[in-house]
């Protein structure tokens, strides 16, 4: 009860202040629409207890005073409201009539404006489409030109303008397509461009086949034009420098549209005026299409494929190069495929020559300078060996000729050719070996065909006919009156003829060589050396040897290299009339002829004594001595008879050769018969001599003595040819005056009568003797005296016995 009467006791002012101020400002909250409920009734709960229920009262009598407030002002407007009800039900009529005059209105609006609303939505319509027109118009005008250019993209694609036709695709692709990319056909036409380009690769690129298979085909015609160019400047210079005063420079013709020594890029120009017509000049471009690598080229450049083209195109001319250096295996057996080869070759070179430089880069000076460096070793290599199979000179001539034309034709396109004129002093030593053997069966047809006998001249005319082939100048022979001989054989003018012919043809090699007059000299002479000291002197060694040579041949071959040797300055002077250099130089090379013919003189000299001793012999066989005879004939053999009559013969024949050949010849037969005549005595076939035999064989070497006493060969000092039968004289001297006594004593003395005779020669006739007579019991019969002599040869058999042993101990 007391707390009750606590509560009820009225709060002190202050507190009733504070409390009527916060639920003013709770109220005034709560009234407010922009602030949240949630925190402010959370702070009328929080705050302190049963302040909810004060709240609560405050409400309340706030509440209370609005509705006064509201109360007051209805009160207030009342009359005013009822007022305004009374003059909107007066309006109500007016509203209603109002309303049904609209009505009417709206209802003849929308009959008139139905019309107006169609066509209105008619114009919409137009006005749509002709939007869609102007947009559709505005797009064709994007497309309009994509389409243009791929139609020209195909029409360039069927005329084959691939260079073209590529930069429309760059076009496309670059500046029309990206315009209207959104487009589905931009989209296959986009996807349609690459394979467009790898259709044009295939296409240039089969074009360049078929270019490279054309050239290849073609090579052989331009080789041979630019060859013959080539050939016609070298003629126009020569005549140039012959007529150096009419200063005539203008160019003859060109190369590949540039003179040989132009070289800064290709274009046509018109050959040089002759006299009276107009050469037309064909170059490169004239015989071959070049477009097709020309396009190829671009086209690659503009797909940036360049570098493989570049090594696609050097590739295959690389394989081309090894076809072309391929030679036909019979090439070295005409001159026609010789020139084929180097056509085929120069033809290929002049083709590089004119991408080179009408190219950027698709060939280079390197890589043709490869290409050559190649080529030039198999070119070489091949030459070597084909020209080593030829055999005709004429053709390696030939051969020669188109070599330097070759060389020549690609120095003119800055090729190196040093080498190709190395090759040839290879080939002009083959030449001159096939030279050689020509001249070789010339010589040999010469010697068979003459007949070895001196020359017969009738008239004048025939003597001047000679020494303009052969410079022969005699005084004896040229104050003799017609008819009459010269010493020389036909053979000795046709020698030296062939022996200049052979000059000049080996001339004509050493021509165009760029070589010296010193030099052409030098080698004229070597080749000259050659034919003298080995082919001409083969052919007189071979003729000398031949079986059918007679002495009269021999003797004739001896005067014929006699006056060959004599004539071998005037060959010194040929060649100095032809070279104008002087024999005087220094390293001027000398013939070698003095010493061929010499050689062969001496070799004839030699055959001569051989073939007499051979007849000699021949003779000898033809003895018939009948060994066992028992007095002689009386009158010297028959068959030696003969043979002095063959020497007598023989050696008259040798009044035209050297006087020293003569005497030799003639001792050497006197010799080679005296020692037949002893070895015939000293046959260890022939067991018995008779004294008869030995008086008959006495009387042949007598006619032997008088042969060689009536000097059959003049020029011999008294007896000296009869010497070459003293040992003979004294053998058969000692048996014939049976002198044993004064040889056996006077032996080994300087003035022996019998100083010649040989103890064992002595001996092995001396027992050819005894042996008969014991057969013969011929000493048996004879008185006393005989039976002492044969006693005495026994004493003589024993003391030559005892002379040989001493002689042989001693040696």
């Amino acid at each position: 009860m007391e707390s009750k009467a606590m509560k009820a006791l009225p709060d002190p002012p202050e507190e009733d202040d504070r409390e009527e101020k916060v639920y003013g400002n709770v109220l005034a909250e709560l009234e407010s629409v922009d602030l949240p409920l949630g925190t402010t009734l959370r702070s009328v709960y929080d705050d302190q207890p049963n302040a909810h229920k004060r709240f609560m009262e405050k409400l309340d009598a706030r509440i209370r005073n609005h509705d006064r407030e509201i109360e007051k002002m209805c009160n207030f407007h009342h009359q005013g409201f009822v007022d305004a009800i009374t003059e909107l039900l007066k309006v109500r009529a007016d509203a209603e009539k109002l309303m049904g005059q609209v009505t009417d209105t709206n209802q003849r609006l929308q009959e008139a404006g139905r019309e107006v609303t169609a066509q209105t939505e008619e114009v919409i319509r137009c006005r749509l489409q002709q939007r869609n027109m102007a947009t559709t118009v505005e797009k064709l005008q994007l497309c309009i030109p994509v389409l243009e250019m791929y139609s020209k993209l195909k029409e360039q694609l069927e005329s084959k303008r691939y260079y073209a036709a590529l930069k429309t695709m760059e076009q496309l692709e670059n500046v029309y397509i990206p315009r209207v990319s959104k487009y589905r056909f931009c989209q296959i036409m986009a996807e349609t461009l690459p394979k467009l380009r790898e259709e044009i690769k295939e296409i240039s690129m089969s074009d360049l086949k078929d270019f490279l298979e054309s050239i290849r085909k073609h090579s052989d015609k331009i080789g041979e034009t630019a060859m013959r160019q080539a050939q016609q400047h070298r003629t126009f210079i020569s005549a140039m420098q012959k007529q150096a005063s009419l200063g005539c420079t203008k160019p003859l013709y060109s190369l590949n549209g540039r003179t040989p020594t132009q070289h800064n890029g290709l274009h046509r120009e018109e050959g040089a005026e002759e006299e009276e017509s107009e050469e037309q000049v064909l170059t490169a471009q004239d015989l071959v299409d070049f477009s097709p690598v020309y396009r190829c080229l671009h086209i690659y450049t503009v797909l940036g494929d360049r570098d493989s083209f570049e090594n696609y195109y050097r590739k295959q001319r690389k394989k081309q190069a090894r076809l072309v250096l391929q030679p036909q295996s019979n090439m070295h057996e005409t001159v026609e495929g010789y020139r084929k080869y180097f056509n085929q070759i120069v033809g290929f070179f002049v083709v590089e020559d004119h991408i080179l430089h009408a190219t950027q880069g698709l060939v280079t000076r390197a890589f043709t300078d490869e290409l050559w460096n190649m080529a030039l070793s198999k070119i070489i290599a091949v030459l070597r060996t084909h020209s080593s199979y030829c055999s005709d000179p004429d053709l390696v001539l030939e051969l020669k000729n188109m070599i330097v034309i070759f060389a020549d034709t690609l120095q003119g396109y800055g090729f190196t050719v040093n080498r190709l004129f190395d090759l040839l002093f290879e080939i002009r030593d083959q030449y001159n070996e096939t030279l050689l053997k020509k001249w070789a069966l010339v010589f040999r047809e010469i010697f068979e065909q003459d007949n070895y006998s001196p020359i017969p001249v009738e008239t004048e005319e025939e003597y001047k006919s000679v020494i303009s082939r052969f410079p022969f100048h005699e005084a004896e022979i040229e104050k003799q009156p017609f008819p009459k001989k010269l010493p020389m054989s036909q053979s000795v003018p046709q020698i030296y003829t062939q022996v200049k012919e052979f000059i000049y043809a080996s001339l004509k090699f050493s021509e165009s060589l760029h070589r010296s007059s010193t030099e052409i000299d030098d080698m004229l002479r070597k080749s000259t050396n050659l034919l003298l000291t080995r082919t001409l002197s083969g052919c007189l060694q071979n003729l000398i040897k031949k079986p059918h040579i007679g002495l009269t041949e021999l003797v004739q071959i001896i005067i014929n290299t006699t006056h060959l040797e004599q004539a071998c300055r005037y060959l010194e002077d040929f060649i100095t009339n032809i070279t104008n250099v002087s024999p005087e130089t220094i390293h001027t090379t000398r013939l070698y002829g003095l010493a061929t013919f010499k050689d062969a003189r001496h070799a004839a000299e030699g055959e001569i004594y051989t073939k007499l001793n051979q007849k000699i012999d021949e003779f000898i066989q033809l003895a018939d001595y009948e060994w066992g005879m028992s007095e002689s004939d009386g009158r010297a053999s028959g068959y030696l008879m003969d043979l002095i009559n063959f020497l007598r013969s023989t050696f008259q024949v040798f009044t035209h050769l050297p006087g020293k050949v003569a005497q030799t010849a003639c001792m050497s037969a006197c010799k080679h018969l005296a020692s037949s005549l002893l070895q015939m005595l000293l046959d260890p076939d022939l067991k018995q001599i008779s004294l008869g035999a030995i008086q008959q064989f006495n009387l042949d070497v007598i006619q032997c003595e008088l042969f060689a006493s009536s000097e059959p060969v003049p020029g011999f000092q008294g007896d000296t040819l009869q010497l070459a039968f003293i040992d003979l004289r004294q053998l058969l001297d000692l048996f014939m005056v049976w002198d044993w006594s004064t040889y056996l004593a006077d032996y080994g003395q300087p003035t022996s009568k019998y100083l010649r005779v040989n103890p064992s020669t002595a001996l092995a006739l001396l027992e050819k003797m005894k042996d008969t007579s014991k057969k013969n019991n011929i000493f048996s019969q004879f008185r006393k005296n005989d039976r002492d002599k044969q006693k005495l040869i026994e004493t003589v058999v024993k003391q030559l016995r005892s002379l040989v042993n001493g002689m042989s101990q001693h040696s």
